[in-house]
């Protein structure tokens, strides 16, 4: 066995370019994120959003099953999806997949190499914030529309 040490073991110190240690931290972490710059916090909503967009799947999963369970389940379901706090919900799970699907196609954009340089970065970045405004009061107003 070696007695030099790994810089990079579990204790994740390291050394900076002056030689004095400093301890890391395991990962890119919200600390080295400027939550004020628009580009971290469009990362981490659309992180947020994938997580909010697959409870929503859930919430539409409870309603297939309660659905094909008979009346009375599906009356329950209907009866909490209508409700205050269910179209508030609907609403926000609406939100968050159009928002998600706007970044996601950013994202397309970017692995595809386009839309790097910070102007860009920042117009996409407005690009899906408003998109995502728009598009959900589209959803809504057809729906109610319809209603």
């Amino acid at each position: 066995m070696s007695s030099m040490q790994d810089q990079q073991d579990p204790t994740m110190l390291g050394l900076r370019t002056d030689g004095t240690q400093v301890r890391r931290p395991l990962s890119p972490h919200l600390q080295v994120y400027d939550m004020m710059q628009m580009t971290s916090a469009l990362s981490i909503s659309h992180r947020i959003t994938g997580v909010i967009w697959a409870a929503g799947t859930v919430v539409m999963v409870w309603w297939l099953v309660a659905a094909a369970s008979g009346p009375v389940a599906f009356d329950r379901v209907q009866w909490f999806l209508g409700s205050f706090v269910g179209i508030l919900l609907l609403m926000g799970v609406t939100a968050a997949a159009w928002f998600h699907t706007l970044a996601g196609i950013r994202h397309l954009f970017w692995d595809a190499g386009y839309g790097y340089d910070i102007p860009t970065t920042y117009k996409s970045g407005r690009m899906v914030l408003v998109g995502t405004a728009v598009l959900t009061a589209l959803t809504w107003l057809a729906l109610l529309l319809s209603w």
